[in-house]
Parts: C-alpha cells; sequence; structure tokens
C-alpha cells in the first residue's frame, strides 16, 4: 500500500529543482502511507511532476521503487494498491515479449497499460487500487480507482494547475494552496455524516469515483470514462436470478469467497485479519485459516463498556479455528485519545464514529503484521443491516394508510414530541440520554410525509433533515448527492444499491482506509472482491434473507467451520458510546467546539440550530448523538485547517 501526489501544469516553467522539491513536498506529506520508500518523477518541459510513499508488500527490492517508468520509456506510473491476478497478466504479457525486471504488481499494470491501453488492463484487473499514469508522448495523465472504491484518489484544478492524490493532505502541501468550503459537501456531511463523490470539502476538488478513470491535458476539460457500472452489474444480475440453480448457489458462492480470501492472503510480509467474532469477519478467517499451514494472525479489541463489547465472541471464534489471537480491552481514555487525531487523519470532517475503534484495532495489529483482512462489504452485498428491514416493514405499513390520514397524522407528531409523551428511558453507560424522545417523532413526522419508498429510505438515514438550510444553502438543492440514476429491482435490492453506491466507499471504506494507512497498515477487503460482488446479485432473494435470518448464504457456509451457537446473537455495529462522551469526558471539548460565538465565526453551520439540539441533547430531550457528533467533526476539521466560511 501507497501514497502518491503530483500536478500538471505546462505553464509553470519550473526548473527540474523546484518541481522535484514540490512533488517531494506533496508525496511526504503522505508518509505514514508508505514509509518503507520514496521517490519523484518530474518532466520540467511538460509541467507535470509525480511523488510516490511505498508501503512494500510485495517485491521488497528495488524493483518496486516507484514512480516507474515503462520499458519502452513512454509511460510513468505512482500506484497504491494491490491487484492479486498480477501473475496471470505478467505471463500474457511475457508471451507478447516484455521483460520484468522484478515481480510487483506496479510493473504489471504499468506493462498492461503500456501493451493494450488504460480501459481494457483496467477491466482484466482484480484488486484494490488507484494510480496515474502519465503519457509522456501525449502528455496527458489518466487517473484511475479501482471497482468499489476501496482506495481514494482526489483531483482538481488550482489556479491554473491540475492537482491529485491519495489523500488532501497531499494537495495542501503544494505552494499557494488557499481553497474554499465547498457547502454542498458540508450538507451533505450534516445529512449522512459523509462527502459523497465526486463532492469533496473543497470546492473544485473531486473524489474520483469508483470504477472510473479521468484524462487530463493541458487546456482541455477532462474526459471522464466509466469502466465499470454497477447499475449495470445489478441490473444483469437481477435479470439471471432466474437462471441460478439453487444446488449450485451455494457451492459457486463459497468457492468464489475461498478464492477472494486465498488471493489476499500473498503478500511478502506479515499478514493478519480483523475478528469482531460476527459473520463476516468470522467468515474471513475461517477461510483464511483453511488455507493456512501456520495459525492466522488475528485482532480484536474490547471496551469496558458491556454494551459496545464484543472480545469475548471474538476470542470464542478464534479459540475455535485456532488463530492466534491478541486482544486488547481499550479503556475511555485510550479511546477519546484518537479524538484530537481524526481532522488531520481524514483530511475532510467525516462523521462516522467507529473510525475511532477502526484506528484502534489498525494500530493493534500493525504491532505484529504490515497488512490485515477485514470482514466489510457483507452487510451491503448481502443484506445485513436491521435498518433493511425497518425500512421496508414502515413502508409497507404506511402503503396501507391513506396519504391523507398520514397527512394529519405528520402534522401532530412534532406536538407529541413536544409534550414528552412516548418517552423511553434506557438505563445503560452506552446512552445516558433519553431515546425516543423529540428526535423520534420528527423522524416520524418525516416518515409520514415521505412520497414513495425511495424519499422514506432516504429520509430514514439523515441525521439532519433540514442539513441545506443548517449548512447555509437554499432548499432545496439542484441535484442530490444521495439520489440512485437508476434504481432497480425490490426494495431491499434498491436499498442495498444505494448503500453499494455510496455509503460504502465514502463511509465505511473510507473510514478503513484513512484508520488502517494512519498507521502504515494495509486491510485488504475479499468480501469486496469484484466476482463476489457480481454474484451476489445473481443469488435468489432468500439467500441473503430467508425468513427472519438474514445474510442466510454467508452463515450457511460459515457454518461448516464454526458452530452456530459461537455466531447466532443480535447484530451490534463496531460502535463507542459518544453520545454519552460528550455529555461526559469529551463535554468541554464540545462545548468548545459548539459554543455559539465559535459557529459564527466559522461562518457556515446555522449556530441557532447546532445550539438548539446542543441543549435539547444535555437535557435529555432527545438523543442528537449522530447530528453533534457530524457538527462537531466538521468544526474540529476547520479549526484544524484554520479555514472558515
Amino acid at each position: 500500500m501507497c501514497g502518491f501526489a503530483g500536478f500538471l501544469d505546462p505553464n509553470l516553467k519550473l526548473h527540474p529543482e523546484q518541481g522535484i522539491a514540490i512533488c517531494a513536498r506533496m508525496s511526504k506529506s503522505l508518509r505514514h502511507r508508505g514509509p518503507d520508500d520514496e521517490g519523484v518523477w518530474n518532466d520540467s518541459d511538460a509541467g507535470y511532476g509525480v511523488g510516490h510513499q511505498r508501503l512494500s508488500v510485495i517485491d521488497l527490492t528495488d524493483a518496486g521503487h516507484q514512480p516507474m517508468v515503462s520499458e519502452n520509456g513512454r509511460f510513468v506510473i505512482a500506484y497504491n494498491g494491490e491487484v492479486y491476478n498480477f501473475r496471470e497478466i505478467k505471463q500474457e504479457l511475457e508471451v507478447k515479449g516484455i521483460t520484468f525486471r522484478g515481480h510487483s504488481d506496479t510493473e504489471v499494470i504499468l506493462e498492461g497499460c503500456a501493451a493494450w491501453g488504460v480501459e481494457y488492463l483496467l477491466n482484466r484487473l482484480n484488486g484494490m487500487f488507484a494510480f496515474s499514469i502519465w503519457d509522456r508522448e501525449s502528455r496527458s495523465l489518466t487517473l484511475a480507482r479501482d471497482r468499489m472504491g476501496i482506495k481514494p484518489l482526489y483531483y482538481g484544478r488550482h489556479d491554473t494547475t491540475y492537482l491529485f492524490g491519495s489523500e488532501l493532505k497531499a494537495l495542501a502541501a503544494y505552494p499557494g494552496w488557499e481553497p474554499s468550503i465547498n457547502r454542498e459537501a458540508v450538507a451533505a456531511l450534516l445529512e449522512r455524516g459523509y462527502i459523497p463523490a465526486p463532492l469533496s470539502i473543497y470546492e473544485g476538488i473531486h473524489k474520483l469515483r469508483p470504477g472510473h478513470f479521468v484524462t487530463l491535458r493541458a487546456g482541455s476539460t477532462p474526459q471522464m470514462t466509466c469502466y465499470w457500472k454497477l447499475d449495470d452489474v445489478i441490473a444483469g444480475g437481477l435479470e439471471r436470478r432466474g437462471l441460478v440453480r439453487e444446488s449450485d448457489a451455494l457451492e459457486e458462492l463459497a468457492s468464489r469467497l475461498r478464492t477472494a480470501v486465498g488471493r489476499r492472503m500473498i503478500a511478502d510480509v506479515p499478514l493478519g485479519a480483523f475478528l469482531s467474532g460476527g459473520i463476516d469477519s468470522s467468515l474471513v478467517v475461517a477461510l483464511m485459516q483453511e488455507q493456512s499451514t501456520q495459525p492466522v494472525k488475528t485482532f480484536s479489541i474490547g471496551f469496558e463498556e458491556s454494551a459496545f463489547n464484543e472480545a469475548q465472541f471474538a476470542k470464542q471464534v478464534a479459540n475455535h479455528l485456532g488463530t492466534e489471537h491478541t486482544e486488547l480491552y481499550v479503556s475511555a481514555r485510550q479511546a477519546l485519545d484518537v479524538v484530537p487525531k481524526l481532522p488531520a487523519m481524514y483530511d475532510e470532517p467525516f462523521g462516522d464514529s467507529s473510525q475511532i475503534p477502526t484506528h484502534l484495532v489498525s494500530a493493534l495489529a500493525r504491532e505484529q503484521v504490515t497488512v490485515a483482512l477485514s470482514g466489510d462489504g457483507g452487510d451491503e452485498c448481502f443484506a445485513g443491516y436491521n435498518h433493511y428491514f425497518v425500512a421496508e416493514n414502515l413502508g409497507r405499513k404506511l402503503e396501507r394508510v391513506p396519504r391523507g390520514i398520514r397527512r394529519a397524522l405528520a402534522a401532530i407528531a412534532p406536538l407529541i414530541g413536544q409534550s414528552g409523551l412516548g418517552r423511553k428511558r434506557e438505563d445503560t453507560y452506552a446512552r445516558k440520554t433519553v431515546r425516543g424522545g423529540y428526535d423520534r417523532w420528527q423522524r416520524v413526522e418525516g416518515m409520514l410525509r415521505a412520497e414513495g419508498f425511495a424519499e422514506l429510505y432516504q429520509f430514514t438515514l439523515c441525521h439532519w433533515h433540514n442539513a441545506r438550510a443548517v449548512a447555509g444553502l437554499e432548499e432545496p438543492g439542484a441535484d442530490n448527492p444521495f439520489a440512485l440514476a437508476r434504481p432497480h429491482g425490490s426494495r431491499l435490492d434498491r436499498m442495498q444499491q444505494t448503500d453499494l453506491a455510496l455509503y460504502l466507499p465514502d463511509d465505511i471504506l473510507t473510514k478503513v482506509d484513512r484508520a488502517s494507512m494512519a498507521v502504515s497498515l494495509e486491510a485488504r477487503v475479499p468480501l469486496l472482491d469484484h466476482e463476489v460482488v457480481e454474484y451476489a446479485w445473481q443469488l435468489p432473494p432468500d439467500f441473503k434473507v430467508r425468513g427472519n435470518v438474514r445474510k442466510w448464504a454467508l452463515r450457511q457456509i460459515l457454518y461448516r467451520h464454526v458452530p452456530r451457537e459461537l455466531i447466532e446473537r443480535p447484530k451490534r455495529g463496531f460502535a463507542v458510546p459518544v453520545g454519552h462522551w460528550i455529555t461526559g469526558p469529551l463535554r468541554e471539548w464540545a462545548e468548545d467546539l459548539l459554543a455559539e460565538k465559535s459557529l459564527q465565526e466559522g461562518g457556515i453551520v446555522d449556530a441557532t440550530a447546532v445550539r438548539t439540539r446542543w441543549t435539547e441533547h444535555l437535557n435529555g430531550k432527545a438523543d442528537w448523538t449522530s447530528s453533534l457528533w457530524d457538527v462537531l467533526m466538521f468544526e474540529a476539521w476547520r479549526r484544524e485547517t484554520g479555514i472558515s466560511g
């Protein structure tokens, strides 16, 4: 795993040493992503430069050094990721007469682009990646990102210069960087807790969408190409559902999962896995141990708060599988110590509080391994989230209620919330606030007003239902960054499609990438092998949900390795009690960031709206944890960067 960054502007007329110095400055900001080696490459005549930081995982020799120039001298690559089928592609290229200097996947990608072109090669690759390819002959730059969006890539303009990089901090290292905040991105953050591609927190800077590549030339409009369309995969999979024999489907899925895990066990460095004790991580570890001659190294963290602790379940699974298990019980103080690091770690505000335990387990694993496999992707691909079933059941019930009655009920819902009726206290350490209070009735009001199931589902995911207004924007916006262009299938299908297209790459995978790379750990996600994802959409519906059993197919495969009594329990998220923390040990920090004067000086979020929710949260009228954490992460980031509206 690595990090890279660079620039393109033929009008710069930089002396070679100046270009090299800029590349080095940009790439050094990414040293956490690649502490083992570094390099720069500069074409001063073309105004192009790129720097690279390397985390050596495959081919630890100098033959894997980047930036790397192709055998014919025409192309230059800087690359972040792992391609798991590179050996097969290498054999094909050798038949064409191409000679390789080393055995890295980087060189295979580079020579494949030179031989076949970028788009053809991208359709051949199996893995997670983001890379830049500079064509010295045409003076064009191509930036590409993997199908699922596992690895990050940003690009955009700064005056007349194109900038690009693995993280925003690399762009910020460019001389004269003076960005402005993108309010549309702030509104998206407040609505869902993350910023969806192609938006970034900065005006004019974009996240490259998953499954896309863009070609940049000086003086020309960027040329965007989609080489893998999730919409087409889903539509094609739904058409094939009736063609898949149920008797064969489970074995085919098990085979694909075993292959996906086996591919991700290739490394020239120590390797392990995260283990929470849930379905997804337990299945990944079981398939790893099945294919390993040595005990797999597994890692989990536990919390003193029982409502958030799953370490005991992970330990039971590890003992059964015979892994070499390491667990760490984290105190509230250790978790809280991560909070000040989050703005610099994520570069843009990010509201998923499970970023904290993800970073802690990454740091634990990095003490022993350089690569760790993760179970992310199982919920999105195999329908594991609780909210799918809450939304579907609610949608079915609301359809039976005439629209006029729904609107009448919506009108009185806020009054019920304000009166305090229907509150339910939850006496756990995890949440000392009232749950089911005013916030619940506001949510009920919105659901009753929803026009159709798509709007209902979108509403259930919102943290701030008036996010645009809180971000200082007019309602409504021209485009909804969370809307699907081509929804497909049943209600459940459409919810999964929404999460695969948006929540997975821009929340879950962003969280895992930054949390792991902050400690120079490479995280691999076998359940998101695109061949597994594509096959999942061809499975009969009851392979995902059978009765009240979620992720049915994954469970059946896991039961071959782990007794079901070690697995069957209510689903928990990988969370921490931030709602309690911000009213307890983090209250002073939160009060400072949410002070009316501070919010007004920031000039972005509506201070009155935020202060109202903060007061309601403190006095127990409502549990506004998610929406307040989004604001806290934004304000902490804004203060860290010194940028204001």
